[in-house]
């Protein structure tokens, strides 16, 4: 018997089955998994943007908010002045138009490295429920960006913030024909409570995660 065998025999024996599944039986759980059917959830009745920001703030987020994209790198250099950081960090590509000099900033479109310490993302959609923000891996959209620098800095459309991570995962569904090779769920800046039950942040990534909220 190869272990594969003996993995799934000992899976069917704790299921109570005796057998492999017949074809009808297979064909009956795709069609369940096609489907994506949610398991039960809370009310959630609230309004997203609101809700959105004020799960950010507990988790330790600061959130600013403008009206157009080419607002933002004013927005930004705000933030960098107020908190005392530096004035130089990278940027998605997508980015690389906005005027970051105008705002006394020299940001690079190219990925993060390990000296960066800004670093400048956007998001495929953002998580009311949990102030999450779902980035999608790409050419263009660089995982590093979001995890090496010692600040994150996030773009949000709020014609972008769902509901729930259900929502998300059935957005990314209906507009990509396939999942990209990396899915992150960024929830405040990166913290761990392992030593002695203090909290500690920027033990993984980012010690501090901003999001500008785009609203037109």
């Amino acid at each position: 018997m190869s272990a594969r065998d003996n993995i799934l025999g000992k899976i069917r024996g704790a299921l109570g089955r005796s057998r492999p599944m017949t074809e009808t039986e297979a064909a009956a759980l795709r069609a369940k998994l096609r489907d994506h059917p949610r398991g039960p959830q809370p009310a959630m009745n609230w309004e997203p943007v609101s809700r959105f920001r004020e799960r950010c703030l507990s988790l330790s987020s600061t959130v600013d908010e403008v009206a157009t994209l080419d607002q933002v790198p004013a927005a930004v250099g705000r933030y960098l002045a107020g908190s005392g950081l530096e004035r130089t960090g990278v940027c998605w590509p997508e980015y690389a138009g906005l005027n970051w000099a105008g705002a006394g900033l020299s940001i690079e479109a190219r990925p993060a490295g390990g000296d960066d310490k800004i670093g400048i993302t956007g998001t495929y959609c953002a998580i009311a429920e949990t102030g999450t923000l779902m980035l999608l891996s790409g050419p263009d959209t660089h995982p590093v960006t979001s995890l090496l620098p010692e600040t994150h800095i996030a773009i949000a459309p709020t014609t972008r913030i769902l509901v729930s991570i259900e929502d998300g995962m059935d957005l990314l569904r209906r507009e990509r024909s396939e999942l990209p090779r990396q899915v992150a769920f960024v929830s405040g800046p990166s913290r761990t409570a392992d030593i002695e039950m203090t909290l500690v942040l920027g033990i993984h990534g980012p010690y501090r995660v901003h999001i500008v909220l785009v609203t037109g």
